[in-house]
């Protein structure tokens, strides 16, 4: 390739490190406001399944028969109670959610890993393998004192697990503009 082409897989990387450089400052703020950022995603969530349900009931509307109608009502109906619980009462939601959060960071490990030894022989990927058991040794850090840990660990957790994140992406971004580079 020649120096006045550009290679889009180059910026690429580039946008991927940008992107790594936004998960750790979210991380950072984060991390400087556990239980706001608990209450946040807490509360954000119960909007989600809130909305969710609302689409369902919306939906209902556009069914053909009765039967559609009812049961996308009712479905639609119990996502917004769910939701609309939820909402109210902030520190079931930030409990469930905790639980999730750790279930979601337990399989994202592993998925990391699997990852890993699918990828292992490119450079870089020695940081998957390290993002993932961080991954599981969060999920575990979690799901150990909880429902204790619903206080902190969203807030807590979810930095530390962008920044890890982010200066992963970063890494692995630089090693394969390197590789590109290497290659051209």
């Amino acid at each position: 390739m020649g120096n006045n082409t550009s290679n889009p897989f180059k910026e690429i990387a580039g946008q991927s490190i940008g992107w790594g450089v936004v998960m750790i400052a979210l991380g950072v703020l984060a991390l400087f406001a556990p239980m706001a950022s608990g209450t946040v995603v807490s509360i954000l969530l119960s909007w989600i399944i809130i909305l969710a349900g609302c689409a369902y009931v919306a939906s209902a509307f556009a069914g053909r028969n009765a039967g559609a109608f009812i049961w996308r009502f009712l479905l639609g109906a119990l996502y917004v109670a769910g939701g609309g619980y939820l909402a109210l009462h902030s520190q079931i939601a930030l409990e469930s959610f905790t639980l999730v959060m750790a279930i979601i960071f337990f399989i994202e490990g592993v998925l990391e890993i699997i990852t890993f030894f699918q990828f292992r022989t490119f450079n870089g990927s020695g940081w998957i393998l390290f993002d993932g058991i961080v991954s599981l040794l969060l999920g575990y850090l979690i799901a150990r004192p909880w429902p204790s840990s619903s206080f902190w660990a969203i807030g807590i957790v979810l930095g530390v697990n962008l920044i890890v994140s982010g200066f992963v992406r970063i890494m692995y971004s630089v090693a394969a503009r390197r590789t590109l580079e290497a290659l051209s």
